[in-house]
């Protein structure tokens, strides 16, 4: 690569065009973790969270956060997002989060599912926080994704 695509010939940050770019099928999964104290995981599994269901806020926050990716990401691009699926799993040490996030666009969708992780993961510490003030978010990453130009990858790969 003979120089960087988010850069013009100044040097000055910019939003690539893709506009001559094949609308193609793309998918993306990300992960990510809140870690938290056994009384938190104790509230979430018997459904004692003082600010009512957790889960299902930090789930419903993920899917509009993808949603509204490109009003947080300065260089990502508005891409219609036509499915997103955020799931929460209740471990002994903390939630795991998964969000898969579509598209038929002209550019991916990695950073639609980074957000929805990333913002589910505020929502549900944000539900926790009167029950555990020392809840940490880790984790957050790119699982896989399928489509585009760079074809399909998953963590899993070598």
């Amino acid at each position: 690569m003979d120089r960087l695509t988010h850069l013009d010939d100044a040097g000055d940050a910019r939003m690539v065009d893709v506009s001559q770019k094949p609308v193609t099928a793309r998918e993306a999964q990300a992960r990510g973790r809140v870690l938290l104290s056994a009384r938190a995981i104790a509230a979430l599994r018997e459904r004692t969270v003082p600010k009512g269901d957790a889960l299902a806020v930090a789930r419903i926050a993920g899917i509009q956060a993808a949603k509204r990716t490109p009003e947080l990401v300065p260089l990502a691009h508005p891409v219609a997002v036509h499915a997103v699926s955020v799931s929460l799993t209740v471990r002994d040490d903390g939630v795991d989060i998964q969000a898969e996030v579509r598209t038929a666009d002209r550019t991916g969708i990695e950073m639609e599912a980074l957000t929805s992780v990333s913002v589910a993961a505020l929502a549900l510490v944000d539900m926790i926080k009167a029950v555990d003030k020392h809840a940490r978010i880790t984790d957050i990453r790119v699982t896989a994704k399928s489509g585009g130009r760079s074809g399909d990858w998953s963590e899993g790969d070598a």
